[in-house]
């Protein structure tokens, strides 16, 4: 009986126990539940919403661009991205067909892109379409397949701008170009924001805005789009004329460097930059050096000028039109031009007496004057890919280099190079910095006392007015200029039957406001001389841009002779054509006059190279 009732207080001793034990565990249970759930649920929180909630990006408009009036020149209109959530859309391989079907691209490319992200959320399907496309893709009613707002970036002057503008890329992020150059400014900033997601991807709430979209901040250009595209048909329609193989031309305000119009070609279509090759995308006004022929011409004078070893009126012996400098001879082409003042040697383009100007000025001082001018140095302007150019200091000279670089050989210059240094003459010796933001100004530099940039000046005046530049006049504007005819550098020497064709002019003289530089290479028709081929450019060009911007005529009584001339033969076909200048009226019978520039035909080979130097980020 004992042992009965010992067994039966054991059995519910063991019932306790056990059932102790579970209420110990159940509140255990209990109590860590209502621990991570409601006191310490920051864990099992994130994982909740990892699940449902995302942090998405709010997409921001980049700023415009505008010329100096206000036009705009790129702008960003709203496009859609089509993309998909691989995870979900692959649980329905049947619609895959209707799905590519409706992309427009085959279903194995289509397969093959989900398969290889088969593991992800996110896949992009079609990006910055016409928000109509998008709107049929997603008519489908896919699973999994979604659309996004973005911008794509668009250029309202096609290829009159677009190696100024350059493009962006499929992020809108700038690659080129100005848009390469003020990428940070223009970009602004994505605004971000906290959805939830349904497990098909579909936002079904908004929950909190992290940060507000910043949009980029607009730039206001120095280019005028009407002088720009004026710019870019005359030197197309060059082009073509003279079957040439490139050119470009530069337009700089004198007094305060910006640049008014920048046009290269080739060019492209920067809003199918896709179909661009590189040879075209380059901007050849800033990366592309030459040798810069007779338009040297007057830096080496206003040096000889400023040294006081010369007065305008000095008389030079250029004869017998040739000069022997060790191995080599120097010509004047075509002929002997005798005794030439300095002011002759600029009219007449004559290279001896050039190089006896230099021989009275000492290398280091030919040097520094040289140098001066933005030679061998780069412009300043912040445009990408800015080439310096190539000025060697005499201490690597050879025994003829100051003598060939005097007019022009053995020193390698942008087009914006030599822009700038006319600009230089025409704002009384002030060397300024281009710019292409309106109203930028940097600090200045005297290098050249006003009154000798005055003198060549005048000096230039006679190239248009006498010598081989006569084509560049524009009816009443007294117009100076510079021709120039490089021979084209090519394998460590000249290459035949090659030749860059240059003028670089300010107008109107009397009180400089433009200063252009055209530069056409590998003309095959209608001669190579910078008088035939380059100042026609500056002719058409200015006769426009000087109107477009108001500057008032400084040479009345050319432009009243002129319209005498012109009602005295109403109704001959004649007056239709007549030409800027009453000397240009004539036969142009100095067009010779300009081979003077490709100096020597005996000259050694080019000091430095003028392959092209890429542009972009490098």
């Amino acid at each position: 009986m004992k042992n009965r009732n010992r067994a039966r207080f054991n059995l519910r001793g063991r019932l306790a126990l056990v059932i102790g034990a579970l209420g110990l565990c159940s509140v255990s249970l209990v109590g860590r539940a209502a621990y991570v759930q409601l006191v310490n649920n920051d864990f099992y929180q994130r994982q909740g919403d990892s699940r449902f909630l995302r942090e998405i990006p709010i997409p921001t408009s980049r700023g415009m661009i505008t010329d100096r009036n206000g036009e705009p020149v790129a702008v960003s209109s709203p496009v859609e991205s089509v993309w998909a959530n691989p995870r979900e859309l692959m649980k329905f391989p049947d619609r895959l067909p209707e799905l590519a079907q409706a992309l427009g691209v085959p279903v194995e490319h289509l397969n093959n892109r989900l398969s290889q992200r088969a593991d992800k959320e996110f896949v992009y399907l079609k990006r910055r379409i016409n928000p109509d496309e998008a709107h049929r893709i997603l008519s489908h009613k896919i699973p999994g397949v979604f659309s996004q707002r973005e911008f794509r970036r668009f250029y309202p002057q096609g290829e009159a701008m677009a190696h100024v503008l350059g493009f962006t890329n499929i992020d809108d992020r700038g690659q080129e170009g100005l848009e390469l150059a003020f990428d940070e400014w223009l970009r602004g900033k994505p605004g971000a924001k906290k959805v939830i997601r349904d497990n098909r991807g579909r936002i079904v709430e908004n929950v909190d805005l992290v940060r507000s979209a910043e949009p980029g901040k607009d730039l206001t250009l120095s280019i005028d789009r009407r002088i720009q595209f004026l710019a870019y048909r005359e030197l197309r329609n060059a082009l073509i004329e003279h079957q040439a193989s490139s050119g470009s031309m530069v337009i700089l305000d004198v007094a305060t460097g910006e640049v008014l119009a920048m046009v290269s070609l080739p060019t492209y279509n920067p809003n199918a930059v896709g179909q661009a090759g590189a040879e075209t995308r380059r901007n050849r006004a800033v990366t592309d050096v030459v040798e810069p022929g007779s338009t040297m011409k007057p830096i080496t004078v206003s040096g000889a000028l400023k040294a006081g070893v010369v007065t305008p009126n000095t008389l030079i012996n250029t004869s017998p039109g040739y000069m022997s400098l060790g191995k080599y001879t120097i010509k004047d082409v075509p002929r002997n031009n005798g005794v030439l003042t300095v002011t002759g040697i600029i009219t007449k383009s004559s290279n001896i007496g050039s190089v006896k100007l230099s021989e009275k000025l000492s290398s280091e001082y030919f040097y520094n004057h040289v140098r001066s001018f933005g030679y061998g140095s780069a412009p300043g302007s912040g445009f990408p890919g800015e080439a310096v150019g190539i000025l060697a200091p005499p201490s690597r000279w050879n025994g003829l280099q100051k003598a060939t670089m005097s007019y022009g050989y053995g020193l390698s210059v942008t087009p914006l190079q030599i822009a700038r240094a006319y600009a230089t003459l025409g704002n009384g010796g002030r060397l300024v910095t281009p710019t292409f933001v309106k109203g930028e100004h940097h600090d200045t530099q005297q290098v050249l006392d006003p009154a000798i940039a005055q003198e060549v000046v005048n000096m230039m005046e006679t190239v248009v007015t006498q010598g081989g530049a006569k084509r560049a006049g524009v009816l009443g504007y007294r117009v100076a200029g510079k021709t120039g005819t490089a021979r084209l550098a090519s394998g460590g020497g000249y290459a035949r039957g090659r030749y860059a064709s240059l003028f670089a002019g300010l107008v109107p003289a009397s009180n400089p406001r433009f200063a252009a530089v055209i530069v056409i290479s590998d003309s095959q028709e209608g001669g190579y001389f910078g008088g035939l081929v380059a100042a026609p450019v500056f002719h058409n060009v200015m006769d426009g841009a000087l109107r477009l911007m108001d500057v008032p005529p400084d040479d009345i009584e050319t432009w009243l002779a002129a319209q005498a001339k012109s009602e005295g033969k109403a109704g001959k076909s004649s007056t239709a054509n007549a030409v800027a200048t009453p000397a240009a009226l004539t036969d142009f019978t100095d067009d010779a006059a300009d081979v003077t520039d490709t100096a020597t035909f005996d000259a050694p080979a080019p000091v430095t190279a003028t392959a092209p130097v890429q542009g972009g980020v490098r």
